[in-house]
């Protein structure tokens, strides 16, 4: 299988110091690029120089709702800055998150609605986050919709049927974690089966969320592998039939990603 991690957290301290021998596993097993997603503006040169060390990894810049409530006009100047940068294929990753509530719900929705104009404005996809948030999600999403087309994928997605419909309806792209191999995520499997194989991605959100069999460890981007073959299970075809599906699709939606081929 070649595969890409179109989403996890290279620049958190998780994995300081080890950059280096995460990357090789990762291309040991198929993984040929991957993005690392942004999460705080102020952390965007991190990202940036990540990319820039390694010829596989791209990033992207935006604010997580978790910040949302530190966002400020100078945020949204320095998002436009980096999007100019070679290797930042998006925006995000962005949207709502009602569980922590850490900031507050309608400052929430501005800046995620901010964001989903600026990834109108630039032509890239934006990377949506949500908990806890589906009615908001999906209202914030049709009307941003109804204003002008952009594009998007809803990460690590673990939301109901119901918002799977609503984002595959608006022509958005549903990206699976290692959420989808736990034993408790029948229904989880169950969507992933049913979403058509051109709207697939997969992603480890590493460090969180290691799927089976490397639960409780820490999650890294050699470890898509093993989501891959979870959701190609569920829906009945070859793995690598499902990879080269998945990168296929990664490759139409972050259209800043250089398509030449595996790269080490």
């Amino acid at each position: 299988m070649t595969l890409i991690d179109s989403h996890c957290h290279l620049d958190f301290p998780d994995f300081a110091g080890e950059l280096d021998a995460i990357i090789e596993r990762a291309r040991a097993a198929g993984v040929e690029r991957m993005i690392t997603i942004g999460t705080r503006v102020e952390k965007a040169m991190q990202a940036a120089e990540i990319a820039e060390r390694y010829e596989s990894v791209y990033f992207t810049i935006g604010t997580h709702p978790h910040e949302a409530a530190r966002e400020s006009a100078a945020d949204f100047a320095t998002m436009r800055k980096y999007a100019a940068h070679p290797k930042c294929v998006g925006i995000g990753e962005a949207g709502l998150d009602y569980h922590y509530n850490y900031a507050a719900p309608e400052v929430a929705k501005r800046v995620f609605r901010g964001q989903i104009a600026l990834a109108r404005e630039l032509g890239l996809p934006i990377v949506i986050h949500t908990r806890d948030a589906e009615d908001d999600t999906a209202a914030i999403l049709k009307d941003e919709m109804g204003q002008g087309r952009f594009s998007a994928l809803l990460h690590c997605f673990t939301s109901s049927r119901a918002l799977a419909e609503t984002a595959l309806g608006l022509g958005l792209m549903i990206s699976f974690s290692g959420v989808v191999t736990f034993k408790n995520s029948g229904e989880l499997r169950a969507i992933a089966r049913d979403v058509p194989l051109d709207r697939i991605l997969v992603e480890t959100d590493a460090p969180y969320l290691a799927p089976v069999p490397h639960r409780g460890k820490r999650n890294e981007p050699a470890f898509v592998a093993a989501t891959a073959r979870a959701v190609a299970e569920a829906k009945g075809i070859e793995p690598k039939a499902l990879a080269d599906a998945t990168r296929s699709n990664t490759l139409r939606v972050f259209t800043k990603l250089d398509a030449s081929g595996p790269r080490a």
